[in-house]
């Protein structure tokens, strides 16, 4: 079966933890950079990848990479790829693209060039000078940095993070994608209790839910590839139909979220039954500061409010010095916090085990992860 070279975009900072998933949903990495991560899999792995990585932005199937300094060779490197083999006869494509430090930096002239490249390769191989384009949607997408292009097609569609179950949303929501990867980051697994006392629209709590019954995040949506004649509807029919049959019937989740916000809760209720796990979470409106916890070896993940995001810096940083005073009482527990407040810890009281840099959004934060015993036998 044919090995196609794919790239798995990501945040940065989470390079490492999307590795991991790669890694064990099989594949071989080729290599890892910033905020992608380039591995190898056949179709049905570009099926498998695009319904089962939680932390990946997109999954894009890489056509080829060159350097290109003039629109001559731009054109005549993009000429010979195989487009043919890809973009349906009457596929409806668009080119995107991005330069940086490079020769070529009009975006609008790039994909000018580009998508005419395109058109004249699959002239050729169809004999015609027009096409319908009133099939599935294909997005080139170019990227050329000090001079080296690297072309790809996009096989997710929709960014991965939209699962698509938040039918309810509410101010500065944590992206789906990053929450996934804060509980990866934990090392939570299903036999421990897990809280969130500001659970917003309930994206950790889900995230973890779906997790830990071993849901693919991208069950429930579609994707751009599904679509295309040359993959093939039955390796997407036998991918979806793995995952159905992965997911663990058997187990029951204890998962607490809660927040002062009541509508909060509710839109995270709906999110919940939306995803199919809100019988695994148990939802409250409470204060974080009046939040009990009565299981032992408990893990904490949580997002507060922040001055950039909720709260000012000054209500923001008071919350923290009122959690500095609960959570360290909390000896049995792992507390994972995410912020932008770079001197959270000054606020907190404690320095963390370990802090990460991560992006919410176009938002620079820190996760900080305070380590608790493990649970005893």
């Amino acid at each position: 079966m044919q090995e196609y070279e794919c790239i798995a975009t990501t945040s940065f900072g989470l390079e490492a933890v999307c590795k991991r998933e790669i890694i064990e949903l099989g594949f071989k990495i080729k290599k890892t950079e910033n905020g992608k991560i380039t591995f190898f899999c056949d179709k049905a792995g570009i099926a498998k990848a695009n319904l089962w990585l939680r932390s990946a932005d997109r999954v894009l199937l890489k056509m080829g990479e060159f350097n290109a300094t003039t629109f001559d060779q731009l054109f005549d490197q993009i000429n010979q790829i195989s487009w043919h083999s890809v973009i349906d006869k009457d596929g409806k494509f668009t080119v995107l693209a991005k330069s940086v430090k490079s020769k070529l930096f009009s975006k609008s002239d790039i994909q000018a060039i580009v998508k005419k490249a395109i058109v004249e390769e699959m002239k050729t191989h169809y004999n015609t000078n027009w096409f319908e384009e009133s099939g599935a949607p294909f997005t080139v997408l170019v990227s050329i940095l000090k001079d080296k292009a690297t072309v790809t097609l996009d096989t997710s569609g929709d960014g991965l993070h939209k699962r698509g179950y938040r039918v309810r949303s509410v101010k500065a929501p944590l992206k789906e994608t990053l929450a996934a990867a804060l509980v990866l980051l934990s090392f939570w697994d299903k036999s421990r209790v897990l809280y969130d006392p500001f659970c917003g629209s309930g994206t950790i709590p889900i995230e973890a839910a779906m997790l830990g019954l071993n849901i693919a995040p991208g069950l429930n949506r579609d994707f751009a590839s599904k679509h295309w004649k040359w993959m093939g509807k039955d390796i997407w029919k036998e991918a979806i139909r793995e995952a159905f049959k992965a997911i663990d019937q058997d187990i029951k989740l204890n998962i607490y979220a809660s927040d002062l916000n009541a509508d909060s809760v509710e839109a995270a209720k709906a999110n919940a039954f939306e995803a199919g796990v809100d019988e695994h979470i148990q939802f409250d409106t409470v204060d974080a500061r009046k939040q009990s916890y009565n299981e032992p070896y408990g893990i904490i993940i949580t997002n507060p409010p922040y001055g950039e995001r909720l709260l000012s810096i000054k209500s923001a940083n008071q919350l923290y010095e009122d959690l500095g005073n609960i959570y360290p009482k909390l000896e049995s527990y792992s507390i994972y916090i995410i912020s932008a407040n770079k001197e959270f810890e000054a606020v907190y009281g404690k320095t963390s085990n370990k802090r990460r840099k991560l992006y919410n959004g176009r938002i620079e934060t820190w996760f900080y992860q305070y380590y608790g015993p493990k649970p005893q036998d």
